[in-house]
């Protein structure tokens, strides 16, 4: 069974053909839908012609950022993502080869996915964290202490796009995120003006 985050199959299943689109649609998965991030790496290949990290990572840097912008484009921030996104695809052409699942297939541990993941631009610990998961539970990539380092985001449940598996399971994330916004939003202090 393939990935089915975007409501759009041919966008899905550029994720299933391609370990740096998964990787990529994570890293834009902030400030934005995680449907509309995830559908990143199909608009790309669609108007390159190829999604593999070499050609973006050369690609004339003002030219791929306009390429980004051109509606719809691949995010609400699309030129400093596009600076992003080419950031990433030279750390995974120079370190990895080219090869974005080297970075899960060489892991030593969970410990070591986690901190490969945190080294790239655009992934903090929470955001690792939930991509860690995502291999875990979507692609079977299961490192030895996987869960101890993305601590609730291994339990079952719809905590993030790691849970998602349909369009069903995307609402109930969507529903669990919306919660836990309302109640942040409650637990913070007033302003007692």
């Amino acid at each position: 069974m393939g990935f089915q985050i975007t409501g759009d199959p041919a966008a899905d299943k550029v994720l299933d053909d391609s370990a740096f689109a998964l990787l990529i649609g994570m890293m834009l998965d902030q400030q934005y839908p995680m449907e509309h991030a995830f559908r990143g790496p199909a608009k790309v290949l669609d108007r390159m012609g190829t999604f593999e990290p070499g050609a973006i990572a050369s690609a004339d840097p003002e030219e791929f950022a306009a390429m980004a912008s051109t509606p719809p484009a691949i995010h609400r921030f699309p030129g400093s993502m596009a600076t992003r996104v080419q950031e990433v695809a030279r750390i995974v052409e120079e370190t990895y080869g080219g090869d974005a699942s080297r970075l899960w297939t060489e892991a030593a541990d969970g410990k070591d996915l986690l901190k490969r993941v945190m080294a790239l631009p655009g992934f903090g610990k929470q955001k690792a964290q939930i991509f860690v998961a995502l291999l875990a539970k979507r692609l079977d990539v299961r490192p030895d202490g996987w869960e101890a380092v993305v601590g609730d985001y291994a339990l079952e449940g719809h905590r993030s796009v790691a849970d998602v598996v349909d369009a069903d399971s995307l609402q109930k994330v969507r529903d669990f995120k919306k919660a836990k916004k309302a109640a942040a939003k409650a637990s913070a202090p007033t302003d007692p003006a």
